[in-house]
């Protein structure tokens, strides 16, 4: 399946229809009078979650969505049928965003299940029967229905992660996603393998936790050299980022620096976010030169360095511990700022 993470489409919803003229003549009825009906309401835009969906590749095929209108009342006060609403479904994480300069978020869609009646439909017009007073016996006029709504919006697609693995490009964030998930990331002794984010579920200590390969950062990747940043932003909701760095680079702390500069330079609150750090590809060095190569890079970063080796599976359990430190559970709740939320005792 081809990755898609933005979209523009447009959508109106449908018109009320007209209410309706009509006068009740039958044989042996004294008094007859108006009896038009009303219009019915036409249909919503709605979107809805859905699970199973990672992409925005349908809408790439279909950009227009019009909801139908309502139909129009008639005679003998029968009401015109209302239009169905056009259900969009959207995968988990899609913002609606306006087609301006700035891009305003209209909505954010972050549950499963979640609907949104983003454009509603017009209400009917009413018919000549509810123009009936005491002193128009015999109304004629009636309600055309109210318009449609219509916009262009824009889709961008977060994928919803527990942890987002970043690094500079062959730093082996494939192979490690291929070691700890069942994701089938491609892997090749050449820059930018991955030009696509990747998911995969991770079962570790009876727990499990979504991880996210984003595509190789490279300096100057705000700047839009190599592939970008422009798919930093399906890592903005994780709880937590493992940094990987390849320890065969010339120098791991600059290849660190980096990773963080763009970071920074993008923005989102990712250079606040909660790190581990790892030096992976172990496998390929001996222990003294792993030992320097960590104390350099913890000096650079300020934090625990812990060394790996994707590829072998070694001290890939201890950088997942580390990040189950960080991500939240129904009995350990985690703040928006990463600190912990005391949760009230409960038998239940």
């Amino acid at each position: 399946m081809h990755f898609l993470d933005q979209a523009k489409i447009f959508v109106r919803s449908g018109a009320g229809g007209p209410g309706a003229v009509s006068f009740r003549r039958e044989k042996f009825i004294e008094y007859g009078g108006p009896d038009g009906g009303n219009g019915g309401k036409g249909g919503d835009i709605v979107f809805e979650t859905v699970a199973g969906l990672n992409t925005l590749i349908d809408f790439r095929y279909t950009q227009h969505f019009r909801a139908p209108r309502g139909l129009g009342g008639s005679g003998s006060n029968r009401t015109g049928a209302g239009g169905d609403d056009l259900v969009i479904r959207v995968p988990v994480g899609t913002q609606i965003l306006a087609d301006d300069e700035e891009r305003t978020l209209l909505a954010d869609m972050t549950r499963v299940g979640e609907r949104l009646t983003f454009l509603r439909g017009g209400d009917g017009g009413r018919g000549n029967a509810s123009y009936k007073t005491s002193t128009n016996r015999a109304p004629r006029q009636h309600g055309t229905g109210w318009p449609y709504e219509e916009a262009w919006v824009w889709l961008r697609l977060k994928l919803l992660a527990d942890a987002g693995l970043v690094g500079l490009p062959n730093a082996g964030k494939s192979t490690f996603i291929n070691q700890v998930t069942n994701a089938q990331a491609k892997v090749g002794a050449y820059a930018f393998t991955t030009t696509r984010p990747q998911l995969g579920v991770v079962r570790h200590k009876q727990r499990e936790f979504v991880v996210a390969d984003i595509p190789g950062l490279i300096e100057g990747a705000a700047d839009g050299a190599g592939i970008g940043d422009r798919f930093l932003g399906h890592i903005e909701r994780c709880r937590v980022l493992l940094h990987l760095i390849d320890a065969n680079d010339k120098d791991v702390a600059e290849s660190y620096r980096i990773v963080r500069d763009e970071l920074t330079a993008y923005g989102g609150g990712l250079d606040e976010k909660p790190v581990v750090v790892a030096l992976n590809k172990i496998d390929t060095l001996d222990d003294e030169l792993i030992a320097a190569l960590s104390a350099e890079l913890e000096e650079a970063s300020g934090a625990e360095v812990i060394p790996i080796s994707g590829a072998s599976g070694v001290g890939v359990d201890w950088a997942l511990d580390r990040l189950l430190e960080a991500i939240p559970t129904p009995d350990r709740p985690v703040d928006d700022d990463g600190e912990e939320q005391e949760v009230e005792w409960s038998p239940v």
